[in-house]
């Protein structure tokens, strides 16, 4: 088959391990290789949901995020492996030391997804290097990669997505109205659920109508988002690929869980929140950081979820504040109608001056006395492990509080 490459003035590769954890899992263990494979939490502790399968489990349509009981009633075969980070982090780096050989431009996008910008390298096209990137990830490591190729980052990781597994889509100023405004609005990068609905509901369906739509329309509708989507649509977004040794900006620090059981009063949440807020804290402090804005997500019995936040009153890294921040948004926005099933906690808007605001009250000398406490109590849980030590309220129900999400939650960056 004769292809032709156009040689455009930016080469932007996304490279996509197809179904990461399940192919990992696969070529560890031959003997799952020609069986439906799905990669998920643990149903006793109810984090019971598929984080993704392999190309036969797909065939049975299971959906990553779906309960584990719901994959089973489609695919009664189904072989569910727990999920093994270290192994998956040990794989990212394999495939990255590949990258590495081609360009130094390689900005991560989770551990099984990166950018590479290998404009400029004359002895080779971006298509080449692409095929020779996928062919080598397939031989050296044991799992295959979809890639795509364009002028720019949207439409790079749009190609990636196009034709799976084990692809290269090329995706150029010449044909990219035909690739992708035809794909629905959802495939955009930024373009969540909830935008997704509010755009189907004024008529616009796929990657063209966001193009084409007014600009004035979709600014009154998204503000920013808008028009950065409609820049996005049209093939003008012009961020670049990181330099590999740059480390990406904090934006937020956050933890969530499922509950071992379903919370029926405050004193349960507080226990959880409890330990979600030692778990942020702890994390910030790694950072020295310190955040103004904490924000809570609720979820209840019927999977019906909301999120809160507010101002805190100075900027800080210490737990307690976290917690009754956390428990004043949840007293002041839920009424009990149902059980909770999971919650969240996450920080923003950090204050990387660090400058202390005193006033008449005492209160920043109190918050650097309790910084300083919670600093020495991370250096014992480092030495002794997490439950070492613990706050009282931790302690009133060890089958709620006993979880560790500083340590077992695998938190991915968020690219944009």
């Amino acid at each position: 088959m004769l292809i032709t490459v156009i040689k455009m003035e930016k080469e932007i590769l996304h490279i996509d391990c197809n179904k990461f954890y399940a192919s990992v899992e696969c070529y560890l263990h031959p003997e799952l290789r020609d069986k439906p494979v799905a990669v998920g939490g643990s149903e006793k502790s109810r984090h019971g949901i598929i984080l993704t399968k392999n190309e036969i489990a797909s065939a049975y349509g299971l959906i990553v995020g779906e309960p584990l009981w719901k994959a089973k009633q489609k695919c009664p075969d189904l072989i569910i492996v727990p999920p093994n980070f270290p192994v998956y982090i040990e794989f990212s780096k394999r495939v990255r030391k590949i990258f590495e050989e081609y360009t130094d431009l390689i900005e991560p996008f989770g551990l099984d997804e990166a950018w590479l910008d290998v404009t400029g390298d004359w002895n080779k096209t971006g298509y080449e290097i692409a095929q020779e990137i996928r062919k080598r990830v397939k031989k050296e490591i044991g799992i295959t990669v979809s890639i795509g190729l364009s002028f720019n980052k949207i439409f790079a990781k749009l190609g990636s997505d196009y034709k799976k597994p084990d692809a290269v889509t090329v995706i150029s100023k010449e044909n990219y109205r035909d690739i992708v405004w035809p794909l629905p609005c959802s495939d955009l990068l930024m373009i969540g659920r909830a935008t997704t609905k509010k755009l189907n509901a004024y008529g616009i369906y796929t990657i063209g109508d966001v193009a084409n739509a007014s600009d004035s329309f979709m600014k009154n509708l998204l503000g920013k988002n808008g028009q950065m989507l409609q820049r996005f649509a049209r093939g003008q977004d012009r961020s670049p690929v990181r330099h590999m040794d740059i480390s990406r900006d904090i934006k937020s620090i956050g933890n969530s869980t499922t509950t071992p059981r379903d919370l029926i009063n405050n004193k349960d949440v507080k226990i959880i929140f409890t330990v979600l807020a030692e778990s942020v804290a702890r994390r910030m402090r790694e950072h020295n950081l310190k955040g103004t804005t904490l924000s809570i997500s609720v979820r209840d019995s019927d999977l019906n979820t909301f999120t809160r936040q507010c101002k805190m009153q100075s900027p800080t890294n210490v737990s307690n504040e976290f917690i009754k921040s956390a428990m004043g948004l949840f007293k002041a926005n839920y009424n009990w109608e149902k059980p909770i099933r999971s919650l969240g906690l996450c920080v923003t808007d950090f204050d990387y001056d660090n400058v202390l605001q005193f006033d008449f009250s005492g209160s920043a000398e109190k918050r650097e006395k309790l910084e300083r406490l919670e600093t020495a109590v991370d250096r014992l849980k480092d030495r002794y492990g997490n439950f070492c030590i613990q706050k009282a309220t931790a302690l009133c129900d060890k089958g709620l509080s006993h979880f560790n999400p500083f340590e077992e939650h695998t938190i991915h960056p968020v690219s944009m």
